[in-house]
């Protein structure tokens, strides 16, 4: 087995038809390609900066090359930085040193990309008396958004024996298991993470209705953006 420090120049003597002989062997060691030190996992609040390194070894010496697995991006060398990361950024990166010798050395960094819930479905929901009935506020967070549900007139809505809230990792369902008259109106789901929070309402109405004035339905941000979507609806009246 050789070590780099046999590397070097050799000598080799011997008679021939007796005259002397001399030849002269460089010996180069070679060293598979290894990666010796890389980042350790990253979490990031979305908008901020990641550097991340990868640092090998090997003799000739490797390259160094990071790959990003969701779009097959490649980047040269052992230093990968990110300005203003976004969420959709947010997966494993791989480091990999090759330098010829034998197989590639790959090592994975994971990057997560933490932001404020964003609610992304929100739909009004007709139901009939005595039947079931669901409402859904689906919000896309990390960490993942807890949440709330609320009445129109700001009460908290508590699961009876009519009405389970089930929560799910990026949902909330409210389960309707049997209509009656008082369950009709304006719901509003609350999602909230340590980043901020959003809230979005939907009406729970009864088909054949008459619409009558508008009234608005907010989905928020309120993590310091200022940023609000406004949805018009239409409040129900009965017949």
């Amino acid at each position: 087995m050789k070590i780099v420090a046999d590397e070097g120049l050799y000598t080799c003597s011997f008679q021939a038809s007796n005259k002397p002989r001399i030849a002269h062997v460089f010996l180069i060691v070679q060293v598979p390609a290894r990666i010796v030190n890389i980042s350790q996992d990253v979490s990031v609040n979305e908008g901020g900066n990641v550097y991340l390194f990868c640092l090998a070894v090997g003799r000739p010496e490797p390259t160094v090359t990071w790959k990003e697995n969701k779009y097959g991006l490649m980047s040269e060398g052992e230093f990968l930085d990110i300005t203003e990361i976004k969420r959709h950024q947010a997966e494993e990166f791989e480091c990999i040193t090759n330098n010829g010798v034998t197989q590639p050395d790959i090592r994975k960094v994971k990057v997560t990309v933490n932001y404020p819930p964003m609610i992304t479905d929100v739909k009004n929901m007709p139901a009939q008396l005595g039947k079931t009935a669901i409402l859904r506020c689906e919000a896309m967070a990390v960490p993942t958004a807890s949440f709330e549900w609320y009445r129109d007139d700001r009460r908290p809505v508590e699961s009876d024996n009519t009405l389970r809230i089930k929560n799910e990792k990026t949902r909330s369902l409210l389960l309707f298991t049997n209509v009656t008259d008082k369950h009709f109106g304006n719901y509003t789901c609350f999602a909230s993470n340590r980043l901020g929070a959003s809230n979005a309402s939907m009406l729970l109405f009864r088909p054949g209705a008459v619409y009558g004035r508008g009234v608005a339905v907010n989905v928020g941000v309120s993590a310091g953006v200022g940023f609000w979507l406004c949805l018009s609806v239409s409040l129900l009246m009965k017949v």
